[in-house]
Parts: C-alpha cells; structure tokens; sequence
C-alpha cells in the first residue's frame, strides 16, 4: 500500500504511532516533528524517515 508506514522507521516507532493511532503516513507527515518525538519509541531517525518517504506536496 502507498500510504503504509515505512518499515525503515523500526519496530519502537512503528508500535508507538499505531497506538496513538496513526497508521498511514499521511497522517504521520501532518504531526509536527516535536508532536511525532513526544511518542516514546519515535526518535529523530524515524521523524527522518517519514519526512524523507512522503510525497512532496501538491
């Protein structure tokens, strides 16, 4: 699927943003990257990641 996570950002990072509900990443990229580094097991690679797998915006 397109708007999976990526498996790049680990299992800790992966785990926190599917319980604070978020399992799409266009709604990961929405969070600010202070929001997405307050979820414990999301740390500055996996804000990365996400930041460098999203679409650039229309």
């Amino acid at each position: 699927m397109v708007d999976e996570l990526p498996r790049g950002i680990g299992r800790a990072a992966t785990n926190a943003l599917v319980a604070a509900g978020i399992t799409a990443l266009s709604a990961a990229v929405r969070l600010s990257d202070a929001e997405l580094l307050d979820l414990q097991g999301v740390g500055p690679k996996a804000v990365r990641i996400l930041r460098d797998s999203a679409p650039p915006p229309t």
